[in-house]
């Protein structure tokens, strides 16, 4: 019995021991660590919106431009007495290893004249040499896609990473349901922070209000409409939709690239994965039958903590939304299909 009691506790002190190094080797999340891969525009704008959210306490920026991550760097550490305190530095994927938000902004800019879309084989390429340096370093971090067409890229993220799906996601309509709500509140005359409506679907040219599910603090949106002396719902709601839709092409129109507002979307992002709030946001992840819809990401409300996207969040939607919405993910499916992802 003696000794086969101490084989016993042997095999126990092995286990344990073996446990203990494995634990030991699996990289550690830093949750106040931030990667920024690219460093154009919106990268750049993105960093500094999140220096100055005192979300994380390290920082560091890739580009395949180094003197540019350098640049860009430097720039933003100088307002950091302005702020709260922060390491923000230029480096290398070997960096972004414990990062707990790895933020993808890297990729061709959008044009004037050009859509979403025709920006897909530039960054798909793009995507395939970013993608596999984060996935051989084995992070356990959030990949966050910010960098255009989003959708899709979203869904090329999810296929080369390996990673679970919930740990991949996109900033999606988040933006275009802040310019929504904007919009809404000036027309209305009340704080956009009380307008709870979303934009659904593709980020780009096939997005949907949902109208069916919008509201002020509780009202109908169409009943808030009219007790503030708006009665001709049809036009209003047509104009809004469009000028949120367009509102990227006439700022590339007049000033060649949009960068503040998605900056403060991946912002709003980072601090639901951060602080673990479990905040309902329409983000890019992936579908799997929801509303009829298979295998491709785009943008519907999700609850968004520290694991990533943690569920989706069904909300009212029409006929004609749903059939939309429908639409939306063909266009993207056939995009997929010309690109073979």
């Amino acid at each position: 019995m003696g000794n086969q009691e101490n084989v016993t506790n042997n095999t126990m002190k092995e286990k344990v021991k073996a446990a203990v190094n494995e634990k030991k080797s699996m990289p550690h999340v830093n949750l106040r660590k931030a990667a920024m891969i690219g460093c154009g525009f919106v990268g750049s704008a993105s960093a500094f919106a999140l220096m100055q959210s005192g979300l994380f306490s390290e920082m560091v920026m890739i580009d395949a431009d180094t003197d540019k991550a350098e640049g860009e760097a430097l720039d933003i550490s100088h307002g950091v007495p302005f702020a709260r305190p922060m390491k923000i530095y230029a480096g290398t994927y070997d960096d972004i290893i414990d990062a707990a938000v790895i933020i993808i902004t890297a990729g061709a800019n959008q044009k004037p004249g050009e859509t979403r879309l025709d920006l897909v084989k530039k960054n798909i390429g793009i995507f395939k040499s970013v993608i596999p340096e984060i996935s051989k370093r084995d992070c356990q971090g959030i990949i966050l896609v910010v960098a255009n067409p989003v959708d899709i890229l979203t869904y090329t993220a999810v296929k080369i990473s390996g990673f679970p799906e919930n740990r991949v996601i996109g900033s999606g309509t988040v933006l275009d349901t802040a310019r929504l709500k904007e919009m809404l509140g000036s027309h209305l005359s009340v704080d956009s922070r009380s307008v709870h409506a979303f934009i659904i679907g593709e980020h780009g040219d096939s997005e949907i209000a949902a109208w069916s599910s919008a509201n002020v603090s509780g009202i109908a949106i169409d009943d808030f409409r009219e007790m503030r002396g708006h009665y001709d719902h049809r036009i209003s709601m047509e104009t809004i939709a469009n000028d949120v839709k367009n509102s990227a092409y006439e700022i590339i129109s007049k000033k060649h690239a949009t960068y503040y507002g998605i900056a403060m979307a991946v912002r709003r992002i980072c601090e639901a994965i951060v602080r673990d709030e479990k905040s309902i946001l329409p983000i890019s992840s992936m579908m799997h039958g929801e509303y009829g819809i298979e295998n491709v990401a785009l943008s519907m409300p999700a609850v968004v903590g520290k694991n990533g996207m943690e569920t989706k969040v069904p909300i009212d939607l029409n006929y004609n939304e749903v059939k939309k919405l429908q639409e939306s993910a063909k266009a993207l499916h056939e995009v997929l299909s010309q690109n073979q992802i």
